[in-house]
């Protein structure tokens, strides 16, 4: 997914605009090596950290101690966490900005520390994680607009970063919505974990009701962005009312009528499948007139 719509951002978004850009064919395939490298980083620690839960919320799909060792996992973890903090620190110089250089230990940083630590408080865990999410598409624009920025050009790139930062939005609000619903699913691996998730702070039901008024800001969010900006374009507002704000309205509606671990399951990946969606309309942006 992030691969996905960083490539989407640059091919889609960016070039048919003949937006300048900083980073050539070679420079954004190695900022989505690095993006993904320190992604699978926080995969595997978290996986680390996640035994003890999966064994009761997924037993089947806990590799750690079964199928390669605790020690060999860290190994990979500070093997790609190095491949991917260093491609971006020759990324940074290679655009003249060194100091961006420290998004990436940045990013690498809250991954660890949110699989160790953060993930077990009432809602900070999914905040941070989904704001990394966010971060994974703003980067894009921070790499290829900043740097070459002028007072040419300003304004022109001003607006693509502005598009790439209602993108970055609705990836942390779906994703925040996924991630809510997800500690409702895996509750009981989390209680036994001795973890204080939002579920078990306020307790099933409540979550699941913040969860079901939580779903009407990107809803309406969707909506105000389908009539603003796409009314006049037919063709991509069948588009998001059928592959965006369709899937999420059959979400919200059982979400408030979910009851079982089953259903939770299903939300979750609903979610995955908006997010999908609503970054696949990047496709449409040719048609689309930027205001």
């Amino acid at each position: 997914m992030i691969a996905l719509v960083q490539l989407l951002i640059k091919y889609a978004l960016l070039e048919p605009f003949g937006v300048k850009t900083a980073l050539d064919n070679t420079g954004i395939l190695l900022l989505i090596l690095a993006t993904v490298c320190i992604a699978a980083a926080g995969n595997i620690i978290n996986d680390i950290y996640d035994v003890e839960t999966d064994h009761v919320n997924k037993p089947k799909k806990v590799l750690i101690g079964q199928y390669i060792s605790e020690k060999v996992a860290y190994n990979q973890f500070i093997i790609l966490n190095l491949i991917g903090v260093g491609i971006g620190f020759y990324l940074s110089h290679r655009v003249g900005k060194a100091p961006f250089f420290s998004l990436f230990v940045i990013i690498s940083i809250l991954l660890y520390i949110y699989a160790s630590y953060l993930k077990r408080t009432a809602l900070v865990g999914n905040l941070v994680i989904s704001a990394l999410v966010a971060l994974s598409v703003i980067i894009v624009g921070v790499f290829e607009l900043i740097p070459s920025m002028t007072s040419q050009n300003q304004d022109t790139q001003w607006v693509f970063f502005k598009v790439i930062l209602d993108y970055a939005l609705f990836a942390f609000s779906i994703n925040l919505l996924r991630e809510i619903a997800k500690d409702i699913e895996d509750i009981d691996g989390d209680y036994k974990a001795g973890m204080n998730t939002l579920p078990i702070a306020i307790g099933r039901a409540r979550t699941k009701n913040i969860l079901t008024v939580l779903n009407f800001f990107p809803l309406f969010g969707i909506i105000y962005y389908i009539i603003s900006d796409l009314y006049k374009q037919p063709i991509a507002v069948g588009y998001f009312l059928l592959f965006v704000l369709g899937p999420h309205i059959y979400t919200s509606i059982k979400t408030f009528s979910a009851s079982t671990k089953k259903d939770m399951h299903h939300i979750s990946n609903m979610y995955k499948w908006i997010m999908l969606f609503g970054m696949l309309s990047l496709l449409l942006y040719k048609y689309v007139i930027l205001n």
